[in-house]
């Protein structure tokens, strides 16, 4: 093959894998294309720089393939832009006069349900020393060993271990109110809910859910991790008070679906202006992407977040620092879906509803 047919292949490879994510269908071959739009920009400005070993200047295909290439690159520079330092913060710093006991640290943490490491959890959950812990992937043994290694510290707790990847346990030094466990769109996936009480007395409502990925040997389809995100975009909307939304969603926060649950909740995104952090994959430096996620409404301010260190899952922990300042929320007013969005999430609740067969 001629290095120019090589390049022109390789740069219809790249147009091919931006453009595929723009089919409106939620098949799992499709979506898992959101992923890896790092990668893909990446990608693209490798064969748009390429290009121009063999670019013709009395071309007028080459200038068009430059320009189809060109294209792309914005397309996914635009998608990932937001997550980069070079942006404005959505969740802005705290101001002057935070008050300490409104403050709080969160983690998410997905354990991976058959590491054996349990040692790497509780040692890094021990340095850390988060307020609210939540923990996915976690079954009886896995309840056993944190309640062993760091139950002492918490004298708060949910817990819904399972066996099929989906359990949960969610730790807190501060007092809960009304917890409890649901099963939003599936009775085996468990999310749990309650009202925070801060040390200053200031509550607020926390979500924390773990939907099923749109892969083959998980969910041929995205349509019940959407459905969960909506479901819980509509509660977010609806609440009478500030709210957190943590947890391994399943899904990177620059996708559609991700989009369209902040817009619909009202929700602010910690990552945006800070960093990418990249939680999943562990085991592969070139293929990751920020799987685990933490929302919050307007009222918070974000002091720090950060990855944790490698506890020998397949994901690496993420936590946030967060004061809840609600006389500044008005300094940050997230934006609003529009009436076209929320027609969408309620589709997408329908069609969840339809795929179970119910009425």
């Amino acid at each position: 093959m001629k290095l120019k047919s090589f390049l022109q292949a390789f740069g219809i490879f790249a147009v091919l894998l931006t453009l595929i994510p723009l089919f409106a269908a939620d098949f799992w071959w499709i979506r898992v294309f959101d992923y890896p739009h790092i990668q893909l920009t990446i990608l693209t400005l490798t064969a748009l720089a390429s290009y121009f070993i063999r670019f013709e200047m009395r071309s007028w295909r080459d200038y068009t393939f430059v320009l189809v290439l060109l294209a792309c690159f914005i397309f996914q520079f635009t998608k990932i832009y937001p997550y980069t330092p070079l942006s404005s913060l959505e969740a802005g710093k705290p101001g002057k006069n935070a008050d300490i006991k409104d403050s709080f640290v969160i983690l998410t943490s997905n354990v991976l349900q058959k590491n054996k490491k349990a040692d790497l959890v509780i040692n890094e959950i021990k340095k850390i020393n988060p307020d609210l812990a939540v923990f996915t992937e976690t079954n009886t043994r896995w309840q056993k060993d944190l309640q062993e290694g760091i139950g002492q510290m918490y004298p708060y707790k949910i817990s819904a271990p399972l066996d099929n990847t989906y359990g949960m346990i969610l730790y807190s030094k501060l007092k809960l109110e009304n917890p409890h466990t649901s099963y939003i769109v599936d009775d085996s996936i468990p999310s749990m809910h309650a009202v925070v009480q801060l040390a200053s007395g200031k509550k607020f409502q926390l979500h924390a859910i773990h939907p099923t990925p749109p892969m083959p040997q998980e969910n041929p389809s995205s349509t019940d991790r959407d459905a969960e995100l909506m479901k819980v975009a509509l509660e977010t909307l609806d609440a009478k008070m500030p709210v957190v939304v943590i947890g391994d969603f399943n899904d990177v926060a620059w996708s559609q679906s991700s989009h369209l649950f902040k817009k619909l909740g009202g929700l602010l995104d910690v990552r945006v202006g800070r960093n990418f952090y990249t939680t999943f994959d562990v085991n592969s430096i070139i293929m990751r992407w920020p799987l685990d996620q933490i929302f919050v409404t307007e009222e918070f301010r974000v002091a720090d977040i950060s990855k944790g260190s490698d506890v020998g899952s397949d994901h690496f922990p993420f936590y946030a620092k967060l004061y809840l300042q609600p006389e500044l929320a008005k300094e940050q007013i997230p934006k609003k879906a529009t009436k076209e969005e929320i027609k969408t999430a309620r589709k997408e609740i329908r069609k969840e509803i339809r795929h179970d067969g119910h009425q």
